[in-house]
């Protein structure tokens, strides 16, 4: 399971570690906000009761999704937005173990270099500023904590790999 903050790089990382594996998927949480195409109701720093419900159910759905292809034996690499007190909601969701954790953190500069170069906007009504520190201030501090602002892609899974018991919940 990965998460971080917008432009933190869990898309890419989750695609790329999911590569080094046999059987490896890549399951993106995202793609069930995406998905709702009439009434999503977004996160913001003072979400409503109806982003809330949405929030939780995109991660029981990405879980149930991520726990279908471990259990037919293939390895997963989970990633979405998980901070602050919804992180311990997004780990219980998931069934399979073992679950490991990355959580990618990386200076506010570099994200914002990041988000300008992707060429769409994470941070439509949620400041990056105000993620980042539900993100460092108010995410337990459990797994692997990794600073990429100073690592490509590719040296950011093979830390992940080196560092999986860390990672191990």
């Amino acid at each position: 399971m990965i998460t971080g903050v917008s432009a933190a790089g869990k898309s890419t990382i989750a695609r790329l570690l999911a590569e080094r594996f046999e059987r490896g998927v890549s399951v993106s949480g995202d793609a069930y906000r995406r998905m709702i195409v009439r009434g999503r109701v977004d996160m913001t720093p003072d979400p409503s009761d109806e982003a809330l419900r949405q929030l939780d159910l995109r991660y029981r759905l990405s879980a149930a999704v991520a726990d279908a292809y471990a259990a037919a034996g293939f390895t997963t690499v989970l990633q979405d937005i998980a901070v602050g007190d919804r992180l311990r909601f997004w780990l219980d969701a998931v069934c399979s173990r073992p679950r490991h954790l990355v959580v990618l953190v990386a200076e506010p500069e570099v994200i914002r270099a990041r988000n300008a170069a992707r060429g769409k906007d994470g941070y439509g009504s949620y400041p990056l500023e105000a993620l980042d520190t539900v993100l460092r201030m108010e995410t337990p501090r459990l797994g692997l904590w990794l600073d990429t602002s100073q690592l490509s892609p590719e040296q950011t899974v093979d830390t992940i790999l080196a560092r999986a018991t860390e990672a191990q919940l």
